[in-house]
Order: structure tokens, then C-alpha cells, then sequence
């Protein structure tokens, strides 16, 4: 018997409707899936801000993360395994040898940047003693200039025979001398690097300021100043400074040596 009119309207309404709800499904997943691809973009974009901001957060928040120092937060100088934590350890020159005057020197860099220097050898006795014994005993000459920070803290950190911040004379000493009171490091500046939180762990390496730059103390301090750059500067800036760094890192781009240095 031949289906009437009206049954094959209702199957084919039902059709209809089976063909409707299996678009609104599809549909549904569709839209979901979209959500779930959108959220995860999201947090993946979360995540990589995150990571960014921590980085950034530990690499210039740690003293000298800050510039001061490689030198300063990551490996200790060499050959002496650690710093006493409140009195000078290895053969350190006498703080006597600063005489309490001024001293006057030039600093090469690349043989074309002369920087006139003066060291304070009554504001920081101990730190200028220790920079002439080792520039007097030809130390310095040839030594890297391995790091350059260019964001937030403007320095080039010198001074390390090892070339990579992890280097030193033999000797650790301290205090703290001629540190900022409030943390401002002016352009010209010549400070010493040292580990983080630790008073008496300055050696060789130090670092320019050249450009304004306030860097926190630690627990022990700020940063022991011994001098000022008097003229060179705009030399050092052409020259080295404005070239950058080499990519994702702090070796400056432009491969910087002191090839002489003289105090009297």
C-alpha cells in the first residue's frame, strides 16, 4: 500500500529535522573548537610574556645582573675559591699604595680611544691600591672588555683576564668604598664590579658608566667608585658603544680591548 501524502511529510520533516541537528552540531564543534584553539593561542602568548618578564625581572635586578657585575652574580674570580666574607683573602696590595692623592692616567681602547682617567686614592684607598699595583704591573693590558648592558643600566664592564666575567687577580677585597648614597651612577664613572651581597669579593674587573645610571645596592652596598673617565667618552660612544651588543647577549658587537694602560 503507497505511503499517503501525509506520512511521506512526516518522514521527510523528520529528515529535515535529523539534517538540521546534525548541522547545529557540527556547528557547535565547530565553535567550540574555535574557543579552545583561541584559549590556548592565548595562554601560549601568556606564557611567552611571562618568561620574557622574568627574565628580564632576574637579569637586571640581581646587583649587578645590573651591571655591575658579571663578575658580580654569577662565577667567581679566579684562583681563589671564595671570598672571606668580612676581611681581604690572597696577596692584596697594600691600600697604603693610593696615598691618599689623586692619580692621573690614560686607558686605550682598540688603540684610537684614549680615556683620561683620575682615581680617588683617598675616597677609596683600597680599590685604587689594588687598580694601580695591577695596571703599574701591566695586568690590564690586553684584557677584554666583555660586557656591555644596554637597557635600564648603561655600562662596559673591563678587566677580566678570563674574558667572560668569571676571572679575577688571585685575591679578593673589600669594604665597600665611595658608593653613591643614593644609588646614581653618573656618566664617566669608574666603579668596581664585585659578587652580589658580598663586600669583599671586588678584584679586577670594574666598569664605565656611560650614561646615567642608578643601580640598587645589595646587602653589602652599592658599588665601589674609584675614579671618573675626564674626557673620551664621546670617543668610547662612537666607537664601541653605539654598535650594540652581539645578538640576544652582552658582548659588546664591537670587539673591545685596553691596549694601554698608564697612572701616575
Amino acid at each position: 500500500m503507497a505511503p499517503t501524502n501525509s506520512e511521506r511529510e512526516a518522514r521527510e520533516s523528520k529528515q529535515r529535522l535529523r539534517n538540521y541537528q546534525a548541522r547545529q552540531t557540527v556547528h557547535q564543534s565547530q565553535i567550540s573548537r574555535r574557543k579552545r584553539d583561541n584559549l590556548v593561542s592565548v595562554i601560549a602568548v601568556l606564557v611567552v610574556v611571562i618568561v620574557a618578564i622574568v627574565v628580564q625581572v632576574f637579569y637586571f635586578s640581581s646587583g649587578p645582573g645590573l651591571p655591575v657585575p658579571e663578575a658580580s652574580s654569577s662565577v667567581a674570580p679566579t684562583p681563589v675559591a671564595t671570598p672571606n666574607a668580612s676581611s681581604n683573602s690572597g696577596n692584596v696590595p697594600p691600600a697604603t699604595l693610593a696615598a691618599g692623592r689623586d692619580w692621573t692616567g690614560t686607558m686605550t681602547i682598540n688603540d684610537n680611544i684614549p680615556l683620561a682617567l683620575t682615581l680617588n686614592g683617598a675616597a677609596a684607598p683600597q680599590a685604587v691600591s689594588s687598580f694601580i699595583s695591577l695596571a703599574q704591573a701591566g695586568f690590564y693590558t690586553g684584557l677584554t672588555c666583555h660586557r656591555l648592558t644596554t637597557t635600564g643600566i648603561y655600562v662596559l664592564q673591563c678587566g677580566d683576564p678570563n674574558g667572560d666575567g668569571s676571572g679575577g687577580p688571585g685575591y679578593y677585597y673589600g669594604p665597600v668604598e665611595n658608593a653613591p648614597a643614593d644609588n646614581v651612577y653618573p656618566a664617566g664613572t669608574i666603579a668596581m664590579a664585585r659578587q652580589s651581597d658580598a663586600a669583599y669579593s671586588n678584584g679586577s674587573q670594574f666598569f664605565i658608566v656611560y650614561q646615567d645610571s642608578t643601580i640598587p645596592a645589595d646587602t653589602a652596598g652599592g658599588y665601589t667608585v674609584i675614579g671618573h673617565v675626564n674626557s673620551g667618552m664621546d670617543a668610547l660612544q662612537s666607537g664601541v658603544i653605539a654598535a650594540g651588543t652581539d645578538s640576544g647577549g652582552t658582548k659588546p658587537l664591537v670587539p673591545t680591548t685596553i691596549t694601554a694602560l698608564t697612572v701616575q
